[in-house]
């Protein structure tokens, strides 16, 4: 999937199908044979250069398919390593994280080398997200057709909460990109953060946002001691948010808990 998700971002941005089409280096167009595409071992063997071209093969890409492979991981102990997940009863939810992770992956990496996030990935989480909450109203197949026309908040937290959280979120780096015209953030961050208040829910964004300012407190002062950055310098806000995101799905409530018993 991290091999996947690398021909995805490649191929978003030069405007070409990653559905169909065989893989082929970037630099020589050459086509690769399947034992140049095995994650992670052809990089070594090849020693970080193509086979045909000689050229340098981007750090991304082993990077981004041993990233995937920790979070697919992180996502199977998120849902507890139990009989449940095995045996196909939390299949879904399985399924679903692994999606919109891979999707936050994409932004990650597509933030931060091009400076933008893809509306068309943006959107399709949103969306994938929207009908995860409806299909838990639906209680995951088993329609309810009498309690489902009920417009009372009880049936409709599952979708409430979580779209209350993201709008919330959402409109506060609105009002901080309206207030700056743009230059603070841009308004992708602003959609980003929708998703992010949609996906995580309450009190997690608070966990994700807490993390987001303060790795991206961190590595930016990193950057203007060593000189790579100056005050002035463009960073992108995306990954600082989608490692926010991370770090809430899998230990926010811990960091929330801490939080709370250290008060």
């Amino acid at each position: 999937m991290g091999s996947f998700l690398n021909c995805v971002i490649y191929r978003l941005k030069k405007g070409k199908s990653f559905i169909s089409g065989r893989s082929f280096c970037p630099k020589c167009k050459h086509n690769l044979e399947w034992y140049d595409l095995i994650p992670i071992f052809s990089f070594i063997a090849l020693r970080g250069k193509c086979r045909y071209c000689k050229k340098r093969i981007s750090l991304q890409y082993p990077l981004v398919e041993v990233a995937t492979g920790i979070i697919f991981v992180l996502i199977f102990w998120h849902l507890g390593f139990g009989f449940d997940l095995i045996f196909g009863l939390l299949i879904l939810d399985f399924i679903y994280l692994l999606t919109v992770c891979c999707l936050l992956i994409i932004i990650f990496v597509y933030d931060l080398r091009y400076y933008i996030i893809p509306d068309k990935i943006i959107y399709l989480a949103i969306f994938i997200v929207f009908f995860y909450h409806l299909f838990r109203i639906l209680n995951f197949g088993h329609w309810n057709l009498f309690g489902i026309w009920d417009l009372g908040f009880g049936i409709w937290k599952p979708l409430l909460e979580p779209l209350i959280t993201g709008i919330g979120a959402g409109a506060f780096f609105f009002l901080l990109w309206f207030v700056s015209s743009g230059r603070w953030l841009g308004f992708g961050d602003v959609k980003l953060t929708f998703l992010m208040g949609f996906f995580l829910g309450f009190p997690n964004i608070i966990a994700a946002l807490f993390s987001t300012y303060l790795i991206g407190a961190i590595i930016g002062i990193g950057l203007i001691v060593f000189k790579k950055k100056s005050l002035k310098s463009k960073i992108p806000f995306g990954p600082f948010l989608v490692l926010g995101t991370f770090i809430a799905l899998f230990w926010g409530e811990r960091i929330i808990n801490w939080y709370l018993n250290f008060l």
